[in-house]
């Protein structure tokens, strides 16, 4: 069986039992757990898959897992990253905090912040922030249930007299050649927005979103000051990244 036929079988496999376990694969397939792992590796840099412990299961809703589960998963590069951002973040400025799970973290250091504004569409943001010093702006629009955020149109978005000076993006995949993407829409609608008006850009991402060009273009590299990313990281993104003008933090 060639390696296309294998990956399309995993993937019809995956539609009719949601999660299968690596032994089961390689019983189903007729190959050897190498053979099998370079096939799931692909797939999952592909963003069709995710891998779990002991097994593989089909990527969420349009290639996207819920937010409950990205809460958990990479969660300590996560904080990393989040801890990392924050020394970028000064006394006054006016910030935007994306809605996704490693921005959210970003929420938990900085409620101490003298004379800090955020503005945020994320639900779990604003729920970390509501009782903090942190004065809140909340973007208005359409309620986005499984991201547990706001998406704003065009139409509603007024923060243009605003002096936002650093944003903190979340995406879903990161190639030098493409730049960020995402799966949905409405929220790459909202990121591109607050790239516009941000004296600053700073990608919040865990190594897992490298090499992935998803759905949605958000921007390309030319608009991003600098990606912020954990040790995990591949040294030959690390390297490509050397020739372009948005630096590479590893937190």
């Amino acid at each position: 069986m060639l390696p296309l036929e294998r990956q399309k079988k995993i993937l019809d496999l995956l539609t009719i039992r949601e999660v299968l376990k690596i032994n089961e694969l390689t019983e189903e397939l007729d190959i050897s757990v190498d053979t099998l792992r370079r096939d799931i590796n692909l797939l999952a840099k592909q963003g069709k898959i995710e891998k779990i412990y002991g097994g593989i299961k089909l990527a969420g809703r349009f290639g996207e897992s819920s937010m409950e589960e990205r809460m958990i998963d990479h969660l300590g590069e996560k904080e990393q990253i989040a801890r990392k951002c924050c020394e970028f973040i000064e006394d006054g400025d006016c910030i935007y905090i994306d809605s996704g799970s490693t921005t959210y973290q970003i929420a938990k250091y900085i409620k101490h912040r003298k004379k800090l504004t955020v503005i945020t569409g994320s639900i779990p943001v604003i729920q970390e922030l509501i009782n903090s010093e942190v004065e809140l702006i909340i973007i208005g629009g359409k309620i986005r249930k499984e991201e547990q955020s706001v998406v704003a149109y065009d139409y509603i978005f007024n923060f243009h007299e605003l002096n936002v000076r650093r944003a903190f993006i979340c995406c879903s995949g990161i190639t030098v050649e493409r730049g960020i993407s995402d799966y949905n829409l409405e929220e790459a609608i909202t990121r591109k927005k607050m790239i516009e008006l941000s004296k600053e850009v700073y990608i919040a991402a865990d190594s897992s979103k490298f090499g992935k060009d998803v759905m949605v273009s958000i921007a390309p590299l030319e608009q991003i000051d600098a990606i912020v990313t954990d040790a995990g990281l591949d040294r030959g993104y690390q390297a490509q990244f050397k020739k372009t003008a948005t630096r590479l933090v590893i937190a």
